[in-house]
Formats: structure tokens, sequence, C-alpha cells
């Protein structure tokens, strides 16, 4: 057995299944089986193999160590399974121990050569000279540090291109919702910038964006200043168009695009809000959870938080009413730092109106109700829609759209209520999650929404 274990060893195992073979018949072991010539690879997972005296005492199972290729867990075909310690095994359970062994080698032999595994690309990659490229970077402001992924235009496109920030909603992720949106595919084609930060699961337990905290509503604070610092760093590392810079979200991520357009109206020229709610719809879980079925801002009769399931899980939604802090819950020592208090800056002052925005949402989202896309409108629309369409979409959902003037002729609102749509971005594509293929198509409307409106200049 020693001597089969140092042939198998040494990738000749032809030599040691003939050897085991003869050792079964009780037959004298063959002479002069030549040696396989030095250099050669047998490109498979190599085995140790234990001596006849570990088979009998019942050693552990046979195992496969590392290869070239990687660590292997699973057991191979043709491993043998020694039977527990208390079973001592007799001659002839080792005799068919080694002959399943045995037609274990020779099975191996005749299997072709593994493929080596190919080696994994980097997460991130550099842009492809003169192509497109979605890559990964992470920002840091206001105490907090985000991830994002960033879809970089081919360079055809030229220099001075804008830039759309895009807000995923809970449980999504930046390729999720690129996915879904097919915003990157609209940027390759009409070359523009796509920015996707990511909400961080430390920060709330269902990667939604804090958009009903109080302290991630403001100016130069929380989530707002850090989106808004992360674009500017994106518009200064790229060369981006300060006029055209524009945000959008879906659900949590359109709430707080309606928060970054009223906190940066220097910043964004147009907001895209989907299934969304205006900013300001509340300032804790309670009346969140209240805006979201429908009641004002601020409404009485918010519900009661003792009757929810997972009370212990929401530390990352809302500051509790009557805790001055998170960390004062039982067990949140831990939580993220820095978002619980943070000092408005200097930017606190809001210089400018709320910028343009468009609205999506369907008039059967049961998750946010459509009430709110009205009032997020109501931010920045004058007086009564100036127009008035009804249509259908490819897909066979009836939609009606409304627009808004000012007094210039200038469009500052549109609002689009999907007919039988729920909370999904409409038109979106099944790779993503949350998206509804039969609605009309809200990547393209925001984007010609968006192309309508630029940033005044500061005088």
């Amino acid at each position: 057995m020693a001597e089969a274990t140092r042939l198998t060893r040494a990738g000749d195992l032809q030599a040691a299944t003939a050897l085991i073979q003869a050792a079964l018949a009780g037959s004298a072991p063959p002479r002069g089986t030549p040696a396989p010539p030095r250099g050669n690879v047998i490109d498979i997972p190599a085995r140790v193999i234990p001596d006849a005296q570990a088979l009998a005492n019942g050693d552990a199972a046979i195992q496969a160590p590392a290869t070239a290729t990687g660590a292997s867990t699973e057991p191979l075909p043709g491993a043998v399974h020694a039977p527990p310690a208390a079973a001592q095994p007799t001659g002839a359970s080792l005799r068919s121990r080694l002959a399943r062994f045995a037609k274990g080698l020779t099975r191996r032999r005749a299997d072709p050569p593994e493929a080596p595994v190919p080696a994994q690309p980097a997460v991130t990659e550099p842009a492809k000279p003169g192509g497109d490229s979605f890559v990964e970077g992470s920002h840091t402001e206001a105490g907090l540090t985000r991830h994002y992924k960033l879809y970089i235009p081919p360079e055809r496109h030229g220099a001075g291109l804008p830039l759309v920030v895009m807000l995923h909603g809970c449980t999504q992720h930046p390729d999720d919702f690129a996915a879904g949106t097919g915003m990157n595919e609209a940027a390759r084609e009409h070359g523009f910038y796509v920015l996707y930060p990511a909400q961080a699961q430390k920060a709330n337990p269902q990667r939604c964006w804090n958009w009903f905290k109080h302290n991630h509503q403001g100016r130069g604070r929380g989530e707002p200043a850090l989106l808004a610092g992360m674009a500017r760093a994106v518009m200064a590392r790229h060369g981006i168009d300060p006029q055209r810079v524009y945000v959008a979200g879906l659900s949590a991520g359109g709430a707080m695009a309606a928060i970054l357009g009223g906190a940066y109206p220097d910043l964004f020229a147009a907001v895209g809000v989907h299934s969304g709610l205006p900013a300001g719809a509340a300032r804790d879980l309670p009346s969140a959870l209240a805006a979201m079925r429908g009641a004002p801002a601020g409404a009485a009769g918010a519900p009661d938080l003792a009757g929810l399931p997972g009370l212990k899980d929401l530390h990352g939604l809302a500051d509790l009413p009557g805790l001055s802090r998170l960390t004062d819950l039982p067990g949140l020592a831990d939580l993220e730092g820095g978002e619980a208090t943070v000092s408005v800056d200097a930017e606190a002052t809001v210089p400018g109106p709320v910028p343009p925005t468009i609205v999506f949402h369907g008039d059967q989202d049961h998750t946010v109700h459509p009430c709110n896309g009205e009032r997020a409108i109501t931010a920045c629309a004058e007086g009564a829609a100036t127009h008035t369409e009804r249509g259908r979409s490819h897909g066979g959902r009836a939609y009606t759209r409304r627009v808004w003037r000012n007094a210039a002729g200038q469009v500052r609102a549109e609002h689009w209520n999907v007919h039988g749509a729920g909370h999904a971005w409409s038109g979106g594509r099944p790779a993503g999650s949350y998206t509804d293929a039969a609605g009309p198509d809200a990547t393209d409307a925001m984007l010609q929404f968006f192309r309508a409106h630029r940033l005044r200049r500061a005088d």
C-alpha cells in the first residue's frame, strides 16, 4: 500500500492501479512499469492515500488537498469513506475497499484533464480606452462613507457631459438598479455619466435611504450632504458640465431625490421622483408609515410601533420617539457613528427655488400611496396644469400625463399617472427588481425632461 501511495503521488496512476489489483488477486506486483517522463503534469486534483494500517484503524475519509486551482471541500469521485472507528474492518471488507479505490483510480485516469479555473476579473475596472466602463468607488463626507458605481460613457461623446445621479430603492443596489432602469444603455447612446450611490446595510437594514430621519433631510448634513459631495467629486474628476447635473430615484431613492432637489437647487438642474414621497413628508418612522399610507405630513394618528413585528430590527430606520440617540437602544452601541448627530455647516442657506421635477407613480401602488406623487409636484408646480394628455404605452398600460409651465412658458413640472401599475419602475427591464415592463418608459421620459433643463449660471 505504501508503494501504491508513492506511485499515486508521483502521478503514475496506471502503476498504482496495477499494484493494487495484483494485491487483491494475491499475485506478485508487476515489475518494470515505466515511470512517467519528468515534467508531465496530470491536471486532476491530487489525493492523500492512507496506508493499509490507517484504513484498518478506521481513520477519517480521504480528503482532497488544495490544488493549483484552489481548495476543494467536496468529496471527489472514487473517494474512500472509512466506517466509524468502532467498526473494525475485516480482511474481506478491506479487500472490498481496495477494489473500490482501484476502480476510482481507473475512472479518474480515464477522465479528461480538468480545465483550469479562469481568473476572476477585478471588481473595479479602469476605463477602457475609447470605450465605456462601469467602475466602483467610495466617498466620505459629513462623517459618512458610501460606495458607488459610476458609468463612464464612450470617449466618442467628448468632454463636458451631463451627470445623472440614480438613487436605488430599498433592498436594491447599483447593479440591480442599473439593470432594471436601463440607464446605462441610454447613457451609452446619448453620452452622459450615471452615478449610482449605494446605501450601506449598516446604515439601514433594508438599504433604504433615510429620507424619513430628520437628520438626513437638510443641506450640509447627513446623507444629503454625502450624496451632494459625492456628485461634486465625480464632477471634478471627470469634467462634468455643472449646468447639467440631475438626480432621480425610486421609492426611498425617489424621496431622497426630492430632498436633494430642495436642499441643493444650486447643484441639480432637475429632479425625477418615481414612486416616492415629497421632501418633508415625515420626520420619524411613525410619520413615515403614515405618509406612505397617504396621510398628510404631520398628521395625527400615526401607527403604534408597539405592535409591529421585528421592532428590534428598526434601529436603522428611524429615530424612535423619546430617544435622543439611536445608540440608546439596547445592543446598538456599535451602530455606525456620525449619523445620529451631524452639525449643519455653512451651506445651510438654500440659494434658490426647488428645481423642475418630473414624477412617475402607479395608481395601484400599495407601498407608497399615489397621493405622494401629487404632493411631490406641488413643491415646484405653479397653478393648474397647462397640458394634459392620455395615452397607452407599447406594453398596454394607460397613463395620464400632465405638464405645468410657468409664466414664461418654461416647463416646471411633469406628472405621469400610470394606470394599473404598482410599486415599480415604469417601462423597466425584467433584469432588475421592482420593474414594470408594461408601463411607459420612465427612463426615456425623465431623460427628455432633463435635457430641457440647465442650471442657470451664477452672475
